[in-house]
Formats: structure tokens, C-alpha cells, sequence
């Protein structure tokens, strides 16, 4: 039997290929959901591909990942950097939790280097592109091994 892994997306990733292409790339989140896919097949996982702007939203599909998947990859956007509840919504669950941004934040504004989730976390992927949601899933796969 196939694992599930939910791939969630947080606030404005529904405007990638739209905004700022010279930060996040040309990609849209269609073209990255098609690679998580493909990805996920060659990794033994299907792939649950979610994006939403709402806070509560996000805390629900991981309350949903408990029963459903053996893991999460979540790129929170801004959620990233101000959300308690999605932290404790993380630490609620047992399956391992990966973080994973597009950009290097640590190479931004100042404010988008504190992760409020990153302690609830297994582990952070930053700046490798569209290419870290790939990467996140290669973590899960190990974790989940």
C-alpha cells in the first residue's frame, strides 16, 4: 500500500510564477505540485498537494496528516514566522514535520530568519528553489524508512 505524504502550502504560494519570479522563480505551484508528484511516485508516496491563505486551514489538514499520512512537508510562507498555533498544531501530531522554503531566508529581511515552527520540526530545507519541496520529500522518505 501506497504512503501518503500531505504537502501543504501556506499563505500566497498560489502566487508563484506571478510574484517576485526574481525571489521564488517562474514556477507556478501546479508546475510544483506535477514535480512533488512525480517525485513522490519514484519515492514509494502518493502526494496530497494543499495550499491555503488561512491560518486555521493549515492547523486542520495537519490534525487530518495524523490519521491519513506518514509525514508533512509544509512551506508555511509568512505563517513561517508568526505562527504559534501552527507550531503547536506540528508538536499535536506524531508523524515527522519538515519545513521547507523556496528562498534562503536567512539570506532576507531580518524578520523572516526567526521560524516560529522550526523547533516543532524534524528538520529545515531553505534556498534550493522549487527543488527544496523535493528535497523534503527525500527527508521524509528517510525518516518514514
Amino acid at each position: 500500500m501506497t504512503q501518503t505524504i500531505f504537502v501543504l502550502n501556506g499563505p500566497n504560494l498560489n502566487m508563484l510564477g506571478k510574484r517576485e519570479p526574481g525571489i521564488y522563480g517562474g514556477k507556478t505551484l501546479k508546475d510544483i505540485e506535477a514535480d512533488c508528484k512525480a517525485a513522490g511516485r519514484d519515492l514509494g508516496f502518493e502526494i496530497d498537494f494543499r495550499q491555503s491563505n488561512h491560518e486555521g486551514v493549515l492547523v486542520d489538514w495537519f490534525h487530518e496528516a495524523q490519521d491519513k499520512a506518514v509525514g508533512v512537508a509544509i512551506n508555511a510562507g509568512a505563517y513561517t514566522h508568526t505562527s504559534v498555533a501552527l507550531h503547536d498544531a506540528i508538536r499535536a501530531i506524531s508523524i515527522p514535520v519538515i519545513e521547507l522554503h523556496i528562498s534562503n531566508v536567512h539570506a532576507r529581511e531580518e524578520f523572516r530568519h526567526k521560524s516560529m515552527i522550526a523547533p516543532a520540526v524534524k528538520g529545515v530545507i531553505c534556498g534550493f528553489g522549487p527543488y527544496s519541496y523535493i528535497l523534503a520529500l527525500q527527508a521524509l522518505k528517510n525518516l518514514t524508512a
